[in-house]
């Protein structure tokens, strides 16, 4: 459950189940199941925005149609963004969906006796058809493409105004007060109304 200091709607957002052999093998988990909530990603991320909350439905909606109904098998998934490492918000991308499925590049676990490896499962500025990041089954060889279109869940007009003002330390408490609340009610609206709305998070079978 999130703490007291978070913002309520955490709790209500979706919850991200998938089955981690490793944690099974050394006990970590019972069954290697681990569960992932929003808050999980904003304690990563240590912030809440829509690039984070996108990150998380997106990796979701490509876990679930990658895997339907069994559990996800967190170490035994690809990720590939199509953007650099460097560019825009493609680190706090990859680091959520790092998180859920355990995918890194040269950084992560090595593994124990050539099993349960994490390392080279994860890859930037990739020729993608359609979508913002590719995430594919490493037993089956099937791909998705994710991405999100957050133009359908516009900000308030003047928040931009207010987040101008809040950094260059002009705001007065109570529109500090006012760009917080508006700018966690767009990631509220995005995880609680649109999670499963196909025209914000778009899959793409390849």
């Amino acid at each position: 459950m999130p703490a007291a200091n978070f913002p309520g709607f955490f709790d209500q957002s979706p919850v991200i189940v998938v089955r981690d052999p490793l944690a099974d093998f050394l006990g970590a988990a019972d069954g290697g199941i681990l569960e992932y909530r929003y808050v999980d990603a904003v304690r990563l991320a240590g912030h809440s925005c829509p690039t984070v909350a996108a990150a998380f439905l997106m990796t979701r909606a490509a876990l679930a149609a990658l895997y339907g109904d069994a559990l996800p098998v967190r170490g035994e998934i690809r990720v590939e963004l199509g953007q650099a490492q460097d560019a825009g918000v493609a680190g706090v991308i990859a680091s959520v969906a790092t998180l859920i499925t355990g995918a890194t590049g040269d950084t992560g676990f090595r593994g124990l006796a050539g099993q349960f490896n994490r390392r080279n499962k994860l890859y930037f500025a990739q020729p993608l058809a359609h979508g913002e990041l590719r995430f594919t089954r490493l037993d089956s060889g099937s791909s998705v493409e994710v991405a999100a279109d957050m133009s359908r869940i516009p900000g308030v007009p003047h928040m931009a105004e207010l987040m101008q003002s809040c950094l260059a330390g002009t705001a007065a408490v109570a529109e500090q007060d006012e760009f917080r609340a508006l700018w966690q009610d767009r990631v509220r609206r995005l995880l609680l109304g649109h999670a499963d709305d196909p025209a914000v998070i778009r899959i793409y079978p390849t």
